[in-house]
């Protein structure tokens, strides 16, 4: 297997996490005699710093070009805290987003035993949590026109917006994910007030009419947000649009323990990328101490999505789960006893170069 891989590590820690990423993916070529080429581009606050564009057109061509895109994170306390800013990181992300097509959102959320007491949740709560949410990543209200400020900047507005054709497209993939899962999509909305969700519902009863063996039930936002922290083990797939999956996976994230155990897909017809839900965390870069999980597991989601080397990629899972088991875990997880961001990864490549990893039992990441 030949494959182009563009790197944009970001802002804050993006850099660190993803280097250690990339180091996986060299020792899953190693192993497996893939040929790996990564080529890097800027996105974000560096981006703008070196050429006024959060997502410059070098690095929209390089992303094009590419079999996949392994990307880190975006954000800057200077842009963050100046109100008057034009041009923000953020933007750079968006527009990644929509020139790429990027209209879907994976974001796999386990629970990991020997992380139990790092959750918020009780313990009895986290058993056999293994859902994923499909979000939509293109539509709504954060690319609806027209939005904006009154003339006296007494009043804003924002516009939520979506099309069948948007609905249909992630819908089919949640689908088609439930059918290799537990058979059941949860469909996230707000149907009693909002309209474009009763547009959401109508669609997606359509969509489900071609799978008759998938459960579909449809939940209202603020009843899944409470449903996602008194009973996460109820969940199997969950498809929702672009405002509500945003503020859900970051909810569903904490189950875990830790931000930095959960990965993500974005994904296009033509093109895909792969992040940690996490964000730069800019306090704590250059500094050895941010946790790579997240982005080693985005890895092994593109080894499997973009690649379909599904043996690779649970591979790369089973020597993240050996390596935390071993106590390989950044102080985020254990404030105790911790290693750094490199040692970490170094633990990763280890065992992935191991014969440990001959003969596994891990589960695919979705």
């Amino acid at each position: 297997m030949k494959k182009r891989i563009a790197v944009l590590p970001g802002d804050g820690i993006g850099s660190e996490v993803t280097a250690q990423a990339v180091k996986v993916l060299k020792a899953i070529g190693n192993v497996f005699d893939h040929q790996f080429t990564f080529e890097y581009g800027q996105v974000g606050a560096v981006a703008i710093d070196a050429t006024g564009d959060p997502f410059p057109k070098e690095t929209e061509q390089l992303c094009k070009s590419s079999d996949a895109i392994l990307f880190g994170a975006i954000g800057d306390p200077k842009y963050d805290n100046d109100p008057s800013a034009k041009v923000r990181p953020e933007q750079g992300l968006l527009r990644m987003r929509g020139e790429l097509g990027l209209f879907s959102n994976v974001r796999p959320v386990v629970s990991y035993p020997i992380l139990y007491d790092q959750s918020p949740l009780k313990d009895h709560l986290l058993h056999n949590v293994d859902f994923v949410v499909f979000r939509e990543l293109t539509g709504g209200i954060y690319f609806g026109k027209p939005s904006g400020r009154s003339e006296d900047g007494q009043q804003a507005y924002d516009t939520c917006l979506y099309s069948k054709k948007e609905i249909t497209r992630i819908a089919v993939m949640a689908f088609e994910a439930a059918t290799t899962r537990k058979n059941k999509v949860t469909m996230v909305d707000k149907a009693n007030v909002l309209a474009t969700s009763r547009l959401w519902r109508e669609t997606v009863k359509e969509i489900g009419a071609s799978y008759p063996e998938v459960e579909l039930e449809f939940m209202f936002v603020d009843n899944a947000a409470m449903k996602m922290i008194l009973q996460p083990s109820y969940f199997d797939v969950i498809l929702t649009e672009n405002l509500f999956g945003d503020i859900l996976t970051d909810e569903a994230s904490v189950i875990a323990g830790s931000l930095g155990l959960i990965p993500s897909a974005s994904l296009g017809e033509k093109h895909k990328l792969y992040e940690p839900v996490h964000g730069s965390y800019p306090q704590v870069a250059g500094k050895d101490i941010a946790n790579p999980t997240a982005a080693i597991l985005s890895a092994a989601m593109m080894m499997e999505m973009s690649f379909g080397a599904k043996t690779e990629s649970k591979v790369i899972v089973q020597a993240v789960n050996e390596a935390m088991s071993r106590g390989f875990v950044t102080q985020d997880i254990n404030k105790a006893r911790h290693f750094g961001t490199t040692e970490v990864g170094d633990a990763i490549v280890s065992l992935i170069q191991s014969d440990e990893m001959v003969d596994f039992e891990a589960e695919t990441i979705i």
